[in-house]
């Protein structure tokens, strides 16, 4: 077996981008481009992407009376 041969990196499969549904590139993976990829950090950056919790859950592990675990 050659050195060549050894050294093959595999590719990722092409899919759509999150954003505009183009194919995406290996680069920019999973999007297409620089754009897409900004598009989607400034909607994490302005709190359109949250993960859903339940109510009341907001400092109920760590509120006043729970003491330090050192």
């Amino acid at each position: 077996m050659s050195d060549a041969s050894a050294k093959v990196t595999r590719l990722r499969t092409p899919k759509p981008c999150p954003i505009c549904k183009r194919t995406s590139v290996q680069a920019f993976h999973p999007f297409c481009s620089s754009r897409c990829a900004d598009i989607d950090l400034g909607r994490w950056l302005k709190g359109n992407y949250a993960i859903p919790g339940r109510d009341g859950d907001a400092g109920a592990e760590l509120g006043p009376d729970t003491p330090d675990e050192d």
